[in-house]
């Protein structure tokens, strides 16, 4: 089993691909690919205006409101209210999506992956849970509030800092809030 842990303190904020915002990088696979050619990539994006987002072929998304009133998609002509948080929303990366803000600046987190590659589970948890590893996996977990403990390894995560598990399980995660499980495997 691998785990390492990725504190918020070391993310570098970065403009989004169509230059209408930015992004922090939790972790990809392969760790430092491209926009163009990773598995999956999961981010954090502050979102302070309306606009497009920027186009991603072959790839669905998970959007999951993390701070403010949420957003208004428009994805692919259809309406998606987004306007609970810690409440995940699938739709696909390659089709024209405009985002309106509910009630000003949002930060969403994202879950990208690449369809033909790999397949993704995102779910907001509390309290206890057991990270699962898929066979030739990986699990990410994301702390939404200060408070997170994984059980046994002596690690605390402070909002927003992150784990990530490839190959096997590294045991329980505690939390005294919210945190965001992502179960990614290849196809």
């Amino acid at each position: 089993m691998t785990l390492r842990v990725l504190r918020a303190a070391d993310r570098t904020a970065v403009p989004w691909k169509n230059g209408g915002g930015v992004t922090r990088e939790i972790a990809a696979s392969p760790e430092g690919a491209p926009l163009d050619d990773f598995d999956w990539r999961v981010s954090l994006a502050d979102v302070s205006a309306d606009g497009p987002f920027s186009s991603f072929p072959g790839v669905d998304r998970t959007l999951t409101v993390v701070e403010g009133a949420g957003m208004d998609l428009m994805v692919g002509g259809e309406h998606h209210i987004v306007d609970e948080q810690y409440w995940p929303h699938d739709f696909p990366g390659d089709l024209e999506t405009d985002g309106r803000l509910l009630g000003g600046p949002v930060v969403n987190l994202n879950v990208m992956y690449r369809r033909e590659r790999t397949t993704a589970a995102v779910a907001a948890v509390r309290g206890t849970v057991r990270l699962p590893v898929p066979q030739s996996g990986t699990v990410l977990a994301v702390a939404l509030e200060d408070g997170a403990v994984l059980e046994g390894q002596d690690i605390e995560l402070d909002r927003y800092d992150a784990l990530v598990a490839d190959g096997a399980s590294p045991g329980v995660l505690r939390t005294q809030g919210w945190a965001l499980l992502v179960t990614l495997s290849a196809r």
